[in-house]
């Protein structure tokens, strides 16, 4: 099984959401996280979109996804990430079961 998280954001201050983007991804590796995608926004083909970049971590398992995001050094972040974005946040697992 693979764990993904995705966010999706609108960004409310660029330098911020990088300082955030940079130091969460120095938590990866501890965790056994692989960044998979960060992209931005070109448009619907069906429904609405809120937020115009989206982010992509594959994780293992859901065990390690929630160690990795309740784990002290990425709560730390919280605050930033919080500053520089709204987001969405959201768990997928494949396969589908």
């Amino acid at each position: 099984m693979s764990v993904f998280f995705i966010a999706t954001s609108s960004i409310k201050d660029s330098e911020k959401f990088q300082l955030y983007a940079k130091k969460a991804g120095e938590t990866f590796a501890e965790h056994a996280a692989e960044p998979v995608l960060r992209g931005k926004f070109e448009g619907t083909l069906k429904g609405d979109a809120e937020h115009h970049v989206v982010g992509i971590i594959k994780f293992p398992t859901v065990e390690a996804l929630h160690e990795w995001h309740d784990s002290d050094a990425y709560q730390a972040l919280v605050p930033l990430r919080d500053e520089a974005a709204d987001m969405t946040i959201c768990v997928y697992c494949v396969p589908v079961e």
